[in-house]
């Protein structure tokens, strides 16, 4: 199995593998490493395998019992709709790879190529954070996103006046005049009112929602990193976020909302109540996610935060091919389906193929 291999690439050079669960070098490695995220800890990669059988591979070349000088995490994506492939990693915004040179990732890299060509994998997928730094320019871009992120040092009145004016302070004033109600923490009742929203919100964007399992792994898995916070009017769920904390670092993962009170200014609220606990709690950044370069919306109201925005390319070997996108097209296909669906079929279809999405 790929994930217990040692590859020899050059004499004195060797690859070892790293057990994610048991080997504590892991997590003290990325406590030390500036550019670790919350998508490199044991915790995301044990939510991940628990939900969808993926196959957690962390390669490096120190050796057993050495400190770690290095690291590259990926995931078996396993699929025979979309076909097998390694991704670093699956729904992650991004996974630096954790290396000090274009050789490391080189070396890291080379036996996950070697396997391409005899066990048929499709391509190896990496997501860096941070361009084009210590990528071999044999990885070719494979799509593009933006990255928003929000520096929390000002002052919280510094911050809320970099906020736009009617787009988000006006909306944050609305909420609390209307009286919303807040609610935070981990319970199942906060995780049904979030899914509820969930379900609401992908039925409008015409996709099938994540499995509700995946939730319910995410917040078993990471404990009191996970946050839901849910705002309500008259004991009705109107927005919900899903929030993860690690390091100095506060990620804005998922959002939901129940369209008919927009103008009440629940996401706006809560995106505010995090802000304002994650400076209290003295953290340094508030990472508002990944945005589809096509979602001109989302990218603006991530921009009317403050957020400073970045490009995400994600990478590829070998060079993308052209994709035949059956599973797109089915899905575009779908989407009129998907729009109208009961609530269980909608869910139904999200367990059956978020598998095949990573």
């Amino acid at each position: 199995m790929l994930a217990t291999r040692s590859i020899d690439r050059e004499p004195r050079i060797t690859v070892h593998s790293v057990d994610y669960l048991r080997d504590g070098r892991w997590p003290e490695f990325l406590e030390r490493h500036h550019l670790a995220s919350v998508f490199h800890s044991r915790e995301w990669l044990e939510a991940l395998w628990r939900t969808y059988q993926y196959e957690p591979i962390i390669l490096t070349t120190s050796a057993p019992g050495k400190d770690l000088a290095n690291g590259m995490v990926f995931c078996m994506v396993r699929s025979w709709l979309t076909g097998t492939r390694i991704v670093s990693l699956p729904f992650s915004d991004h996974c630096e790879p954790l290396v000090r040179s274009e050789q490391e990732t080189e070396c890291l890299l080379s036996g996950l190529k070697d396997e391409i060509g005899v066990c048929k994998y499709k391509y190896i997928e990496i997501r860096p954070a941070t361009g084009g730094a210590n990528i071999p320019a044999e990885l070719e871009e494979a799509g593009t996103f933006c990255l928003h992120r929000l520096d929390l040092r000002p002052s919280l009145e510094e911050l809320f006046c970099g906020f736009h004016k009617s787009s988000v302070r006006q909306m944050i004033r609305r909420a609390e005049r209307e009286g919303l109600d807040y609610e935070e923490g981990r319970s199942e009742s906060l995780l049904s009112q979030f899914y509820y929203l969930t379900v609401m919100t992908r039925r409008r964007q015409q996709l099938p929602p994540p499995p509700q399992a995946w939730f319910r792994n995410l917040t078993a898995c990471m404990g009191e990193r996970v946050k839901i916070r849910v705002a309500s009017k008259n004991g009705h769920p109107v927005a919900s976020i899903l929030t993860l904390r690690y390091k100095d670092v506060l990620v804005y993962k998922y959002g939901c909302s129940d369209r008919s009170s927009f103008k009440l200014g629940g996401t706006q609220f809560l995106l505010w109540k995090a802000i304002q606990e994650a400076k209290s709690d003295g953290l340094l950044e508030f990472d508002m996610g990944r945005s589809a370069s096509d979602n001109p919306g989302l990218i603006v109201f991530k921009d009317r935060w403050g957020a400073a925005r970045s490009v995400l390319a994600y990478r590829r070997y070998p060079a993308r091919r052209p994709e035949k996108g059956a599973i797109n097209l089915g899905i575009r296909i779908a989407r009129p389906i998907f729009a109208v669906a009961p609530g269980g079929l909608l869910t139904r279809a999200g367990s059956v193929l978020y598998r095949h999405f990573g």
